[in-house]
């Protein structure tokens, strides 16, 4: 799996599930708990934002993959959350990073 992060993710993701990225990775961060099942308060819901931010991120990342986020799950005989979340989030907020600290030059160049 390689995942890809971009200025075009929160638009795709807008615009093929109809929600905020920023507002569902947050979420699903808080949820994560300390990155265990036990300590989780995941629900199918959740589960879902999951699937849904880290096919885009994928799909974004590998255009051959499958174009709807079941057919891309029924590719997988397991798939951890608790693996793949952490990763999703630290390349987000990489990526959220490095646009702020775009901005910050280009402002300061004006």
């Amino acid at each position: 799996m390689s995942f890809k992060a971009s200025a075009a993710i929160p638009r795709i993701y807008r615009m093929k599930f109809q929600r905020d990225i920023y507002k569902d990775l947050k979420a699903l961060e808080k949820s994560m708990g300390e990155n265990d099942e036990e300590s989780s308060n995941l629900d199918m819901f959740s589960l879902e934002m999951f699937e849904n931010i880290a096919f885009v991120m994928e799909k974004h990342a590998d255009a051959s993959i499958p174009n709807t986020p079941e057919e891309w799950l029924d590719e997988f005989n397991t798939f951890s959350i608790y693996q793949v979340l952490p990763q999703l989030i630290e390349l987000w907020g990489l990526n959220v990073k490095t646009d702020v600290e775009a901005k910050k030059t280009s402002s300061n160049r004006a």
